[in-house]
């Protein structure tokens, strides 16, 4: 092997390394960025799960709320009855009413009760959705910036990249500002 073939073995060997490390911190970059996004995804799973919980636990409550004013419009009814029939008995009449008139106090505060609690899931759903459309939509950025990532081994071109660990740190900042949902 002559001197300058040698020479230009080098210089290759040396551009190879170079491209090597280059190669090995894009690497890591887009592995980096895969792992956000996963985490990312199980956090933004977690959120839709949450809110779907949510909704349940106020459909449940709203049925028991729907299940007072039924038993309350019931017994209204029949104490409207008792009211306008002619009875024999108007002591045991009126003791009935009276235990009817508690009986729809307790109702209407149980339903004021249950009406409250429906409210607070209700805007539980609300923050659990307004978490996970930031978490879908930082997920969706990181994705896209390890795409970037990978285009810029194939391409060799930094500016893929670049942009690849923008929108990685676009997603990243969408994702945390679920911190500022209340």
């Amino acid at each position: 092997m002559e001197a300058s073939e040698m020479q230009e073995f080098s210089n290759q060997m040396k551009e190879a390394g170079e491209a090597g490390e280059s190669l090995t911190r894009i690497s890591l970059a887009i592995s980096i960025l895969a792992v956000l996004v996963a985490m990312v995804t199980v956090l933004g799973h977690r959120s839709h799960t949450e809110a779907v919980l949510a909704q349940a636990r106020a459909s449940d409550i709203w049925n028991q709320f729907q299940a007072k004013k039924i038993r309350h419009t019931q017994t209204e009814g029949i104490d409207t009855l008792l009211r306008v029939q002619p009875n024999s008995n108007a002591a045991a009449v009126e003791t009935q009413l009276a235990k009817d008139d508690a009986y729809l106090k307790k109702l209407d505060d149980d339903s004021d009760e249950l009406q409250e609690k429906a409210h607070g899931f209700e805007e539980a759903v609300e923050r659990a959705e307004q978490k996970a459309v930031r978490f879908d939509m930082g997920e969706a950025l990181l994705q896209i910036g390890v795409v970037l990532c990978s285009i810029t081994l194939f391409t060799r071109r930094r500016l893929y990249f670049v942009m690849g660990l923008s929108l990685g740190v676009a997603g990243l900042l969408c994702a945390a500002s679920v911190l500022l949902v209340h």
